[in-house]
């Protein structure tokens, strides 16, 4: 987590990443096709649409940027723009980024980057795994 003064007085409760939110009726959000890891049968993968949800706690203007780079930590896979968000004191707010059209060439553990203020401020793993080679390793010559 940053350092910086300013973002003593932010909290991020959690991350999520999903394939949908929606706003529903009562400013209540729905999230649809929440994951943890990505497991295909094929690679490169590319997602239609993809979320990655961050809740926070706190005070203040932020202004908050996601990235998720490749396993190498060499190559943006792809970059938010950055978004401003406001809370007063004591306050909660949502920060959601959307992006089309993810494409996640070969498996490994890709970093997803939070930043607030031009600094990183959090760092979760999003894991893509290639079910075919799962599947290889678990099966036996064995005859039963």
């Amino acid at each position: 987590m940053s350092g910086t003064e300013p973002n003593k007085k932010l909290e991020l409760l959690y991350t999520l990443y999903c394939d949908d939110v929606r706003l529903e009726a009562g400013n209540k959000l729905s999230f649809m096709g929440v994951f943890q890891n990505i497991m295909v049968q094929q690679l490169p993968v590319s997602l239609i649409k993809f979320a990655v949800v961050n809740h926070w706690r706190g005070e203040g203007v932020h202004l908050s940027e996601v990235r998720i780079l490749s396993p190498d930590r060499a190559t943006p896979v792809v970059v938010s723009q950055p978004t401003r968000f406001e809370m007063a004191p004591g306050g909660f707010a949502d920060n959601i980024s959307f992006f089309v059209n993810v494409t996640f060439p070969v498996p490994g553990q890709y970093f997803v980057q939070t930043l607030i203020d031009s600094n990183l401020f959090d760092e979760q793993i999003l894991t893509i795994t290639d079910g075919r080679e799962q599947a290889t390793e678990n099966t036996s010559e064995a005859v039963n």
